[in-house]
């Protein structure tokens, strides 16, 4: 392979909200290198994940399967099974691109067990061993051996991958790097160096109103302080943004003074949406119980950007999932892959290089958390909780902010029953049956073990969890 195939540096954060970037239009959160970044490339503001929980909406971007297909359908409760790898014998793009000359690289969240060895094409592994969210002086793996580093996460783990295009750089290698920040996932007060924090001291935080608490709402992996302590929390989240932005900013700057910018696809986006107090909930899709799938939980962000090659400066709100990355990567560098499954996505590179329409892209999209499912136009969201309820219908043309559930509406029965039916053809063409996440207790307290039949040992879905949950819904 020579060097023209371009090289791809993938940045992943973690629960950063489709309004947390200053180029989506909040004039409150600092973020200008990622708006440059914008501004050299195209960003889309209807770009949604397959689950709104980090492991699921991870193992689908690598995929390119919905949660019903690899497995995966609630964050990982690594401690429970540490060297389960639950993508095993799944083809991720990764792999392929390996397969065909590029080395790749991890620095960053894994989010998806067994971090202690590389999977599905990676030889570069540098990984954070979760330790609930501290920032300072983390755990990692490198290469196999768990060392104790000294700093801030967020600079550790861009230091790691431009030491990797370096590396790659001097030996003229193609490369692949998923640079998965942790970042702005919580812990947010007293864990971000205080130069981040200290620009919010002034901030109204009008972007994130502090409503009142949801009454489903459930704090299940925030800080039991986030409504007590909003302004702190807000200081934290937003600090932990800007400190990420201004690192995204020394990969660039890494990339121009090495020569790679012009030979290289950057994408940025986020593994799930989240809230920070709108529709009174801290956190995604299990801030709730049931799950929700508010825009801000399914949303995320998501810029691409090759100058030369992709248009700039354009915003496009076409349609477009998790699901889609896969068939998009792989399309961009000019290698053909036939999936031996049918598979969701379809390449978005029409889009990227201006021969698509604007609209280009699907006429719908689909989520799915467990048992809770979603299908999403531009104008309307049906949102299906099985088997019983509570379900959901929202005209979003006329209540963006999804304040009025109109599901008992008669003027809308036709239409709701049109998308529900279109929402179970969807899942019945591709969820595989024994891991259909609709059959399972996936309740958003995490997952322990593979789902499906012939899994022994530990149960895969917490129903601790469960039972923790329904307890304190019995003493509201």
């Amino acid at each position: 392979m020579s060097m023209q195939k371009p090289n791809i540096v993938y940045i992943l954060t973690d629960d950063q909200g489709p309004w947390a970037l200053g180029c989506a239009g909040n004039d409150e959160i600092k973020t200008p290198n990622l708006d440059r970044l914008a501004s050299e490339g195209i960003r889309f503001d209807n770009f949604f994940c397959t689950s709104p929980v980090c492991a699921p909406a991870r193992g689908s971007i690598l995929t390119g399967k919905i949660p019903s297909q690899h497995g995966v359908h609630d964050f990982v409760r690594e401690n429970d099974n540490p060297h389960l790898s639950y993508l095993d014998g799944q083809v991720a793009y990764t792999d392929i691109l390996a397969e065909q000359g590029y080395v790749c690289g991890l620095s960053g969240k894994w989010g998806l067990c067994n971090d202690y060895e590389p999977q599905n094409g990676f030889s570069h592994w540098y990984t954070y061993l979760y330790d609930g969210g501290h920032y300072y002086n983390p755990q990692m793996v490198r290469n196999g051996e768990v060392v104790k580093e000294s700093g801030y996460l967020t600079d550790l783990i861009t230091q790691d991958a431009i030491g990797f295009i370096e590396e790659q750089a001097e030996r003229k290698n193609p490369f692949y790097i998923s640079v998965h920040y942790t970042a702005p996932h919580h812990l947010w007060i007293g864990e971000h160096p205080q130069e981040y924090v200290d620009q919010y001291n002034d901030c109204e935080f009008h972007s994130c109103p502090q409503e009142p608490v949801h009454p489903d709402f459930l704090s299940l992996s925030n800080p039991a302080n986030v409504f007590e302590e909003a302004r702190e929390n807000l200081k934290g989240y937003f600090a932990a943004v800007t400190a990420m932005d201004y690192n995204v900013g020394l990969i660039l700057e890494k990339l121009e003074k090495l020569g790679l910018r012009k030979n290289t696809l950057i994408c940025f986006m986020s593994d799930n949406g989240f809230s920070c107090g709108q529709h009174g909930i801290w956190g995604k899709g299990n801030a709730t119980y049931p799950q929700n799938m508010y825009d801000n939980s399914v949303k995320v962000p998501a810029i691409f950007s090759h100058p030369g090659l992709i248009k700039q400066g354009e915003v496009s709100s076409a349609l477009l999932s998790q699901y889609d990355v896969m068939p998009t990567l792989l399309d961009y560098v000019g290698i053909s892959y036939t999936p031996d499954t049918d598979m969701p996505g379809r390449s978005f590179n029409s889009l990227l290089n201006g021969t698509g329409e604007q609209e280009d892209g699907h006429i719908v999209v689909y989520d799915e958390y467990g048992p809770v499912r979603m299908i999403r136009s531009k104008k309307y969201k049906y949102i299906h909780r099985y088997p019983y309820g509570p379900f959901a219908f929202f005209d979003l043309e006329h209540d963006p902010e999804e304040r009025n559930n109109l599901y008992d509406e008669p003027a809308y029965a036709e239409m709701i029953q049109e998308m529900r039916n279109q929402l179970e053809q969807w899942f019945v063409k591709y969820a595989v049956p024994e891991l259909d996440g609709a059959r399972m207790p996936v309740t958003g307290t995490g997952q322990s073990n593979l789902a499906g039949p012939n899994v022994t040992g530990i149960p895969a879905f917490n129903q601790a969890g469960r039972l923790h949950m329904e307890k304190l819904k019995q003493q509201k």
